[in-house]
């Protein structure tokens, strides 16, 4: 079991004793790569605490094609909303390798944030950050070119999901190129071409689905984060 938790996921945010009883709650799971744990449309009677996995966030567009929105690793919990609500599953969550999670149920979940006021409040603050962050990305998709949303994109997951290599800062997270274009709201041809022009400048190596940031404080520089 995990010890140290992703900075700003729940489990990192609760305090211990009530850490530790959520990841007492409902039942664990061992799931192999490409699981989908939610699934966009379902009803939600329940949610997923995430102990060892990264997954990828999708929706479906206007035009049934897949849109990547979020990543969400060890730590997170997921379905939270339509639980609480009882409304369907606003996306889909799949598993990216082989992953370790419990499924909890929704009125576990409902007594044990009234056991627990502070992760209730932990858990509405994780809310509104997801939000946040969500329409920060609708703003810098009006606000930037495509070269500074790939940039920000990839600065964002550098630091949430990067580790340390030889050659740099790896991301934790392998991305087919429409995946990245999703996330940057851009076309896939636009997005190919701004990173074509990263790894000209050695900002960034890239392969098959794994990127590395050889410069990071170039790639800040270029997403205009410089003072943040």
């Amino acid at each position: 079991m995990v010890t140290e938790w992703p900075v700003g996921t729940l489990l990192d945010r609760l305090r211990p004793s009530a850490r530790e009883r959520l990841l007492a709650l409902g039942v664990a799971l061992h799931v192999t790569d490409d699981h989908v744990l939610l699934r966009e449309g379902d009803a939600g009677t329940f949610v997923v605490l995430l102990c060892r996995a990264l997954t990828k966030v999708t929706t479906r567009t206007a035009d049934d094609r897949e849109s990547l929105i979020d990543i969400r690793v060890s730590g997170d919990l997921i379905g939270e909303m339509a639980a609480l609500n009882g409304g369907p599953r606003s996306a889909t969550v799949t598993t990216c390798g082989p992953a370790q999670v419990r499924i909890i149920q929704r009125h576990e979940l409902q007594a044990f944030l009234a056991e627990h006021p502070h992760a209730a409040l932990q858990l509405a603050g994780l809310v509104a950050d997801q939000l946040r962050r969500a329409i920060r990305r609708r703003v810098d998709f009006a606000a930037y070119p495509v070269p500074v949303r790939l940039a920000r994109i990839l600065a964002d997951l550098a630091t949430a999901h990067g580790y340390r290599t030889t050659a740099g800062v790896a991301l934790g997270v392998q991305l087919t190129q429409p995946e990245l274009a999703a996330l940057c709201g851009a076309s896939e041809v636009s997005v190919h071409r701004a990173m074509r022009q990263l790894r000209r400048e050695g900002v960034v190596r890239s392969r098959y689905r794994r990127i590395t940031i050889v410069d990071l404080p170039s790639l800040r520089h270029q997403a205009d984060l410089d003072g943040q």
